[in-house]
Parts: structure tokens; C-alpha cells; sequence
């Protein structure tokens, strides 16, 4: 199996390179990442609990869909692959949120957040995703404030950005 690659950015989120991922993670270089937030007509937010066979930071709760962005590709053109890919769930680029800076939290990668609707069912991906499920926003507000090791870190940046 091929190995993906990755652009490496510099500070300003600007391609200055491209890498194969695993040489992108050991060396800690900065990258791109995709985090999609899916929202039900019930106000609740879908979150899906990363498979314990990640190699980064396994069996943790994260946000709907999230992966990285491919080299030469676009975040949209990412978000709408992760989508597909995680969720079994065709869709254009939703609309975007908020973009986080690379740090230690999001694992050296500058994500963009983006925002959907959808009452699924979905098609979870078994490489990807352990379980998920529905959880009203209070509760997830209220689990990561108590057990904030339950949930990758950047979920955690993304919710306080969401709930300011």
C-alpha cells in the first residue's frame, strides 16, 4: 500500500513542501486537516469515537468527520472527501466556521472547521471509526469540561470555539 503525502506548510499555513505522512508526524511538521461538525434537526451534534487502530490518538471521542487534507488538495475538496469516506455522506463543501492555527493540540496540523446538517443514517467507516453517536451540546460541554482525556485535542479547541 502506497503511503499518502502531505503539503508541509510554513507558519502562514503556505505550502512550502510536500512529505509522506509518516515523515510529516515523526518530525512534527506542520500540515493540513479537515474537521466537520455534522448537527441534527434536533440541535444534537454527531461525534465519532476515532478506532482504537489509529495511529494517532486512538479510540478518543473527535469531531463527525475529520482527516487531512492530501497533497495538492484543497481543505473543501477535503472536507467533502472526509465526508464520503468516514460517513458515507455525499455532500458539497459545507459552510465554514473557523480556522485553528497549527499547535501541539492539532497535532501540528491548521484545520478548518466546517459546519453540516444531516439526520444520517450514516455509514461509518470501520478502519476510522469505532462507534458513534448523537449528543446534545450540553453534554458534550459538560463531558469535556469533566474528562477532557475522552476527546483528541483538537476537538477540545474546536468546542471552546463553538461554545464562546
Amino acid at each position: 500500500m502506497s503511503e499518502d503525502f502531505f503539503d508541509v506548510v510554513n507558519e502562514r499555513d503556505e505550502v512550502i513542501d510536500r512529505r509522506p505522512r509518516s515523515e510529516v508526524h515523526a518530525r512534527g511538521l506542520r500540515h493540513r486537516a479537515v474537521h466537520v461538525q455534522v448537527f441534527n434537526s434536533r440541535g444534537e451534534v454527531f461525534l465519532q469515537k476515532r478506532s482504537a487502530k489509529k495511529d494517532r490518538q486512538p479510540g478518543v471521542w473527535d469531531s463527525s468527520c475529520s482527516g487531512h487534507v492530501d497533497a495538492g488538495e484543497t481543505y473543501d475538496e477535503a472536507a467533502v472527501r472526509e465526508l464520503r469516506e468516514e460517513l458515507g455522506l455525499e455532500s458539497k463543501a459545507p459552510p465554514k466556521l473557523f480556522k485553528l492555527a497549527a499547535c501541539a493540540e492539532t497535532d501540528a496540523e491548521f484545520v478548518w472547521v466546517y459546519r453540516c446538517e444531516s439526520d444520517g443514517p450514516f455509514q461509518l467507516h470501520p478502519d476510522e471509526i469505532d462507534t458513534g453517536g448523537w449528543f446534545a451540546p450540553e453534554t458534550v460541554t459538560r463531558w469535556i469540561a469533566g474528562r477532557p482525556q475522552d476527546f483528541a485535542g483538537a476537538l477540545v479547541l474546536i468546542w471552546k470555539s463553538l461554545n464562546r
